[in-house]
């Protein structure tokens, strides 16, 4: 949980003209929050929610692991290159707060499968790895594998929130199901803006979920059918970092103060949108390990974009 400071008045500059407005406004019912800069803010209305003090942290994305696929001429051991991944994280001079994983840990969601990526992401020097579902981890049991080993026991869906050092994070899962691929549905977006109403527009958000939440490439099914009703409750929040996977490359966008990335696989590329068709392709084995990758994100206080790296294996 943040921790809030009582700051001396005139080394925070306490806006005295806001402060008579909110006397105004409220009477004595004031509350004080800190701003990401370190400033004494006032708000004058009892539902606005406080804003928490932001910590600087690194937390790390990893995604598309598909442990159990094997391809000559691709990669026939992600195993191998999952491992890598980690201790390249492991290598990190300061171990990650967090760990992220977008989805498709496994590739038939086999149990054994599942073994192994809890097996090797349970290496990683971390305080708590989170999950989220791809659609290659609902096979043939409708997400009840992945659940059991990945899912806390404490929620009944695959979406949840959590804060950690003044930001909040929110995980999604938008692989929708087998008849409609790419939704969040309603019940999701009602759970979203439920959420968000007790978050103050300034705490940094960050969403992670498996498939990207803008339109890539609708053609190649590269897109969330009702992600702009998620991204109208986003908007309103003055930072907010959307974390994707799905597509196997690294790409970026940015629209308002929403900001999307799209992190590469560990276990293999994917054609980029429009060229030749979606899926695996082959490579020379010298150049795989410049498309595996993984992804470091940096929260510093004060700024409202979060310093994005990624990583690769080459």
């Amino acid at each position: 949980m943040a921790k809030y400071i009582q700051h001396d008045e005139q080394r925070d500059g306490i806006d005295r003209r806001g402060f008579l407005k909110c006397m105004a406004w409220a009477g004595t019912g004031l509350v004080w929050t800190a701003t990401a800069g370190g400033l004494l803010t006032s708000c004058a209305l009892p539902e606005v929610a406080s804003t928490p003090k932001v910590e600087g942290f690194t937390f790390v994305q990893v995604s598309d692991s598909h442990v159990g696929f094997s391809a000559e001429g691709v990669n026939t051991d992600v195993t191998k290159t999952l491992e890598q991944v980690v201790a390249r994280i492991n290598a990190l001079p300061q171990p990650p707060a967090l760990v992220l994983h977008t989805g498709d840990l496994s590739h038939l969601s086999k149990p054994s499968e599942f073994d192994t990526v809890q097996q090797i992401m349970g290496t990683i020097k971390t305080s708590g790895i989170f999950y989220v579902p791809g659609e290659h981890d609902v096979i043939g049991d409708n997400g009840a594998g992945f659940r059991q080993r990945f899912s806390a026991k404490s929620r009944n869906t695959d979406w949840y929130s959590m804060d950690f050092k003044g930001v909040h994070f929110i995980g999604l899962s938008n692989i929708g199901s087998e008849t409609e691929f790419g939704v969040l549905g309603t019940d999701q977006l009602t759970w979203l803006a439920k959420d968000l109403q007790s978050v103050n527009h300034d705490t940094p958000v960050v969403v992670f979920a498996h498939v990207p939440l803008y339109a890539v490439y609708p053609p190649w099914g590269w897109t969330t059918k009702d992600s702009t009703q998620a991204m109208d409750l986003l908007k309103l929040f003055s930072s907010v970092t959307v974390l994707n996977g799905h597509i196997h490359q690294v790409l970026s966008q940015v629209e308002g103060n929403i900001r999307f990335h799209v992190a590469s696989s560990t276990a293999f590329p994917q054609h980029h949108p429009g060229e030749g068709q979606p899926g695996a392709y082959q490579l020379p084995a010298d150049e795989l390990l410049r498309t595996l990758g993984y992804r470091t994100v940096s929260v510093v206080p004060g700024n409202r974009e979060l310093a994005v790296v990624d990583t690769t294996l080459a």
